[in-house]
């Protein structure tokens, strides 16, 4: 499923999940876990190319972090949540402006088990 896949942004030196379409991506990735109970993924953590590397780790962490506690808060195990922070080291954008960072400032969800046959939420 393209859902379980689907990223969510951050604002600048934030990691706080904001209200609006990212709070609802990560409500239809929960209804995913509730159906699929095999189901485990990686949240990866990313940062623009502002700031430090050591800061940008600790702030992609923080956002992994935050994605998976807003899962965990809502009943799915915490041990089918991975996260990993890969600060600044990939961008999904090069450019070195708004749009860019904006675009780098995210979380981004991997399958790591259990995604072969995915049931759909409500059936």
């Amino acid at each position: 499923m393209e859902m379980v896949r689907r990223m969510v942004n951050f604002d600048f030196d934030k990691s706080a999940i904001r209200a609006g379409q990212d709070t609802e991506v990560l409500e239809q990735k929960l209804a995913i876990l509730q159906t699929n109970s095999g189901l485990r993924v990686e949240i990866s953590g990313h940062c623009d190319e502002r700031g430090t590397d050591e800061y940008n780790m600790a702030l992609g962490m923080r956002r992994a972090v935050s994605a998976k506690q807003f899962l965990v808060d809502r009943g799915i195990a915490e041990s089918r949540i991975t996260v990993r922070s890969r600060g600044e080291e990939q961008p999904l954008d090069p450019g070195h402006n708004e749009e860019a960072w904006t675009q780098n400032r995210r979380g981004e969800f991997r399958v790591t088990s259990g995604g072969g046959s995915l049931k759909r939420p409500g059936m």
